[in-house]
């Protein structure tokens, strides 16, 4: 049986080049230098609060911070960053001031105390670890992407502060930069026997797994553009993620939740640390919550308040996040616990503390949300689309002139259009956007219209002179989708992405363009070792997933006409299914057919080390861990069905 290709969107790449002549970044023009002195001019930057509340309580840091695997395979490597960004150095022409700010204070790492018991380790990751200390140990809260970071944070805390064992570890949602880690702090023993308490979200080993399975391969690639994976750390390049400088690149692992907590007001004790959730489910991430600590009067946000707007349609692509109820469960989040909160601190940036400064910030994240949601909504419902109420939408002064809710992750462009998919759907209205033409054949008529493509060149450069780079990738958008082998369209294509990309507040607006900009010159990767499916990632899938991904796999060309029915028993799981490949479908039912076509009894075990190549299904079949049974033939006529994504597909060319 094939590999099932799951794309987790944020794993490590190590990437070889089809051989171009790479042209390298251009400087900053006078536009752009214009368009960022703008910025300096309109924000706050007096304001340096950010900066005491960034260094509150620090402890320490390590000399050095890069990690590598057992194989010395660096994964992450904050010293990269050091070159060139500092606090005390001035953003440079080739980064918008506002980002360059967020980047400094992201710098601001290693171990710092939250609050007396509370710790956290930043700028290990993209994404904060933080250490509880209860009677006897850790409660290790959303520990980072990569084993390696996560043990690297355990070993420098337990050496500042004393050894001490992880007794739990909480979740706070469904996303890979919270729960990667896991495995470089506790086994898969330790949390069977009891040792280690595993804490998450009720769904939240349903929401893990099937995320990026069903659309991982495409959301797996466009993450290479969001998080800049390939960009080079400089002043021309990767500067920032928004929530934190970018990913590591470690085998990400995954521990199975012990415990889940299923409603707000829940409450626990774990080594006399009493924690009491408020669930968030349908906000930053499916499977979501809030903690309380009473004793400490200190609450954790997860990701549901960070240091900046956040996402309610990630670039990457994902379902569209709900703006209203993310905002409804702030609101919860103030009464609840408004009135008796002295910190505040989250999974990624820094805490916020005194109450005074806690409740307004609350109200400004709350408002973000539906501020964005409900003017979209407003101009949704006077018959602007998507694309013009991104251009028309405006943040009052107080979000506007708020550090907190600038567009670092999010933007409110993109938010609003996000609003509007989430009611609307891709259809504007507009009878000729009912069924128009694709990229590429449309490229060719607006070449063909607009007097070919030395002519529209020509005009290009003149509206890159005057700094219109927003046109002139548009208009280079087509002419490359007409003639990818036009080695000038493509320069100034990039070019006009690279300026947009030196703009762009946003870290991910920047590494997409950029990531853009770089690919036209480069060329697209033609091979790489992706990381697509993480060993913990696969045996947590139930036969439900795995069957809804094969069908999703299936190619209707290669099925139509076919009609097979397939049982399968699972022996170590005692489930019996049936697949059934009919109208070009597949489909999966526990209510089994009497007379198969093929018939296989297996472990999910053996499924299992199937898909991750320990071994091939003909060799599951001669050693006895298969049992066949009909036409095997049929049998591979089924996966001859299954189709094989190519990850590196093409994005900013046809």
């Amino acid at each position: 049986m094939k590999l099932l290709h799951l794309s987790v969107a944020m794993l490590s790449l190590a990437v070889s080049f089809e051989s171009f002549a790479a042209t390298q970044p251009k400087p900053a023009t006078d536009h752009t230098k214009q368009a960022n002195n703008a910025v300096l001019k309109a924000l706050p930057f007096n304001d340096k609060q950010d900066f005491e509340n960034a260094k509150r309580g620090f402890i320490a840091k390590p000399d050095v911070v890069t990690i590598k695997d057992d194989k010395g395979n660096v994964v992450w490597d904050l010293e990269q960053y050091k070159t060139y960004i500092s606090e005390d150095k001035p953003a440079p022409d080739t980064v918008n001031p506002s980002l360059w700010r967020n980047s400094q204070l992201v710098m601001q790492h290693g171990l710092f105390e939250v609050r007396e018991n509370i710790y956290q380790i930043r700028s290990f990751d993209l994404s904060n670890i933080t250490f509880i200390k209860g009677k006897t140990g850790w409660i290790v809260f959303d520990p980072l992407i990569s084993p390696e970071t996560a043990k690297a944070a355990l070993d420098f805390i337990n050496q500042q502060l004393g050894p001490r064992p992880v007794v739990a570890i909480v979740y706070s949602h469904s996303h890979i930069d919270h729960y990667g880690g896991a495995t470089g702090l506790a086994t898969v023993d330790d949390v069977a026997s009891g040792k280690v308490q595993v804490i998450a979200p009720e769904h939240f080993t349903e929401h893990a797994v099937s995320e990026n399975v069903i659309a991982g391969n495409a959301m797996g690639r466009r993450a290479v553009y969001m998080y800049g994976a390939l960009l080079p750390r400089n002043e021309k390049g990767g500067v920032n993620g928004g929530l934190g400088m970018t990913v590591s690149t470690g085998l990400a692992g995954l521990l199975v939740p012990n415990k889940e907590i299923a409603k707000t007001g829940e409450s626990i004790t774990v080594d006399g640390v009493d924690m009491v959730f408020q669930m968030t489910p349908g906000t930053e991430a499916p499977a979501e919550m809030n903690t309380w600590f009473p004793q400490f009067k200190a609450l954790w946000m997860a990701e549901n308040t960070t240091n900046t707007m956040h996402n309610i349609l990630t670039l990457r692509g994902a379902q569209v996040r709900d703006a209203l109820i993310w905002s409804s469960f702030l609101d919860e989040t103030i009464n609840l616990w408004g009135d008796k909160v002295e910190v505040k601190f989250q999974s990624h940036h820094w805490p916020l503390w005194d109450n005074k400064n806690i409740v307004p910030y609350f109200k400004k994240q709350r408002d973000i949300y539906k501020f964005t949601h409900d003017q979209s909504v407003r101009l949704m419902n006077q018959g602007y689309t998507g694309e013009e109420i991104s251009e028309m939408i405006k943040l009052p002064a107080e979000l506007e002139q708020n550090w907190a809710t600038r567009g670092y992750y999010g933007t409110l462009r993109h938010n609003s259009r996000a609003v509007y998919q989430r009611y609307m759907g891709w259809y504007d209205g507009n009878p000729a956007n009912l069924n128009n033409l694709p990229p590429e054949q449309v490229a060719k008529k607006y070449m063909e219209y607009m007097g070919g493509e030395k002519a529209v060149i020509t005009k290009a450069r003149d509206s890159f002179a005057k700094g219109e780079y927003r046109w002139v990738a548009e208009v280079m958008k087509h002419a490359v989708f007409a003639n990818v082998n036009s080695t000038e369209a493509k320069e100034l294509l990039a070019d006009s992405l690279e300026q947009l990309g030196y703009q762009a507040e946003s870290g991910p607006w920047r590494s997409v363009y950029l990531q853009g900009a770089y690919e036209l010159r480069n060329g697209i990767p033609s091979a790489g070792g992706t990381q697509t499916a993480t060993p913990d990632t696969i045996r947590a899938m139930t036969p439900e997933m795995l069957f809804d991904y094969l069908a999703v796999r299936l190619d209707s060309a290669k099925a139509e006409g076919k009609n097979i029915d397939i049982n399968i028993d699972f022996t170590d799981l005692k489930q019996k299914y049936t697949l059934t490949v009919e109208n070009a479908v597949l489909h999966h039912s526990k209510n089994q057919v009497k007379k198969p076509d093929v018939a296989l009894v297996m472990s999910m075990k053996t499924m299992n080390q199937i898909q991750l190549k320990e071994m091939t299904f003909d060799e599951a079949i001669k050693n006895g861990d298969v049992k066949i049974t009909g036409d095997k033939a049929l049998f591979s006529e089924f996966l001859a069905m299954l189709d094989d994504y190519n990850f590196w597909f093409n994005v900013v060319m046809p």
